[in-house]
């Protein structure tokens, strides 16, 4: 069996970025909960599950220029490169699973709409809220994009998790208040509808 980083790079591959079924031109909900984050240019992002998302591009436009990218993927990671090559100053890449991530610094903004979903066993799970929680400053947020119990049960050929809102929270209760929760429903580019549930956290200043 193929290793999950060879897995993804041969989805990246396979075809182009408009092609894949979670592209948007417009990541309009993701942009949404970051507005509501209320960042200073300097604000260190992180993109997890990044992928060839264009949400990237729209951070820089709006100003942000410290800005890390994670994918467990190195073709991903190496077309967003090529793409966002003149802003190489204001990105850090980073080819990882996210569970063997150990981040050097923390956050005022964990955005995620591609990873967390793919991670099945309790364990997994436990680990990235783990993570999370030393990842992020107090105070700061926590946005997770995921499928819905209304979503699909496989992405890509690989199993997922469905998430409801009271799910999401018991994931990350201990370390995160729940501050906002929005529905959506992606069209892909094959015209299949894909209902996700986004939540965004404000990290605690103490944990419970």
């Amino acid at each position: 069996m193929p290793s999950n980083a060879s897995h993804w790079d041969a989805v990246f591959s396979a075809k182009e970025t408009k092609d894949r079924s979670w592209y948007q031109q417009v990541p309009a909900t993701s942009l949404a909960m970051l507005d509501q984050c209320r960042l200073t240019p300097d604000a260190r992002i992180i993109d997890v599950g990044a992928g060839d998302s264009r949400l990237p591009d729209f951070l820089l436009e709006r100003g942000f220029r410290d800005i890390t990218i994670l994918d467990i993927s190195a073709t991903a990671i190496e077309t967003i490169k090529r793409r966002l090559s003149n802003w190489s100053h204001a990105l850090q890449f980073v080819v990882s699973d996210v569970l063997d991530y150990e981040p050097e610094r923390r956050f005022d903004a964990w955005h995620d709409r591609a990873a967390f979903h793919f991670l099945v066993t309790d364990a997994q799970v436990q680990r990235y809220a783990d993570l999370v929680a030393n990842a992020v400053r107090p105070g700061c947020h926590l946005i997770i994009g995921t499928f819905s119990r209304t979503g699909p049960k496989k992405c890509s050929g690989l199993d997922v998790r469905q998430y409801d809102q009271p799910q999401l929270e018991k994931v990350f209760h201990d370390a995160f208040a729940l501050q906002d929760v929005r529905q959506e429903t992606h069209i892909t580019p094959a015209g299949q509808a894909q209902d996700f549930i986004f939540c965004r956290f404000q990290r605690r200043y103490s944990d419970v």
